[in-house]
């Protein structure tokens, strides 16, 4: 059985070179405060960094299935400017900042309107199953690059 279209969870969509990603913020995301816990924000970069690499036609499950090897996060930066609470709409815009034969560097930005509240740096490693850097596929590559932020 194939699912209806209008069933299927958001993947965010792209606007140019950015991908944009839609998240509401529910009572498991919140701490005793009513605030977003630190870490959940993780949560929702990591999620809008999958969709946006799937919509690229990126597909991590079948290279790790193949042995090829898997993203491994090799660094991360975040900084924090303001809280999300329950029921906000957040969305995370999400722009490819560097790609090299074995790593790439995402830049998100949690927003809630038209304020930020969080934004993240990330270097993604591509690993082989040994744990060792290893060249991302060459059709990876190629779908990246017309993607990579040439903007300020």
């Amino acid at each position: 059985m194939t699912m209806p279209e209008q069933d299927m969870p958001t993947g965010g969509r792209f606007r140019a070179r950015e991908h944009r990603f839609p998240v509401r913020v529910y009572f498991e995301d919140t701490d005793l405060s009513g605030i977003v816990y630190h870490a959940n924000y993780l949560r929702y970069m990591e999620r809008a960094r999958s969709d946006m690499l799937r919509l690229a036609d990126i597909d991590q499950r079948a290279a790790f299935e193949a042995g090829e090897g898997a993203y491994a996060v090799r660094a991360f930066d975040l900084r924090y400017r303001a809280p999300a609470r329950l029921d906000d709409i957040l969305l995370v815009v999400s722009r490819l900042t560097k790609v090299r034969a074995a790593a790439v560097n995402i830049h998100h930005t949690v927003m809630r309107d038209d304020e930020i509240l969080v934004t993240g740096e990330v270097e993604v490693a591509f690993v082989a199953p040994s744990g060792r850097p290893r060249r991302q596929p060459t059709s990876w590559l190629d779908a990246f690059e017309p993607l990579i932020w040439k903007g300020n």
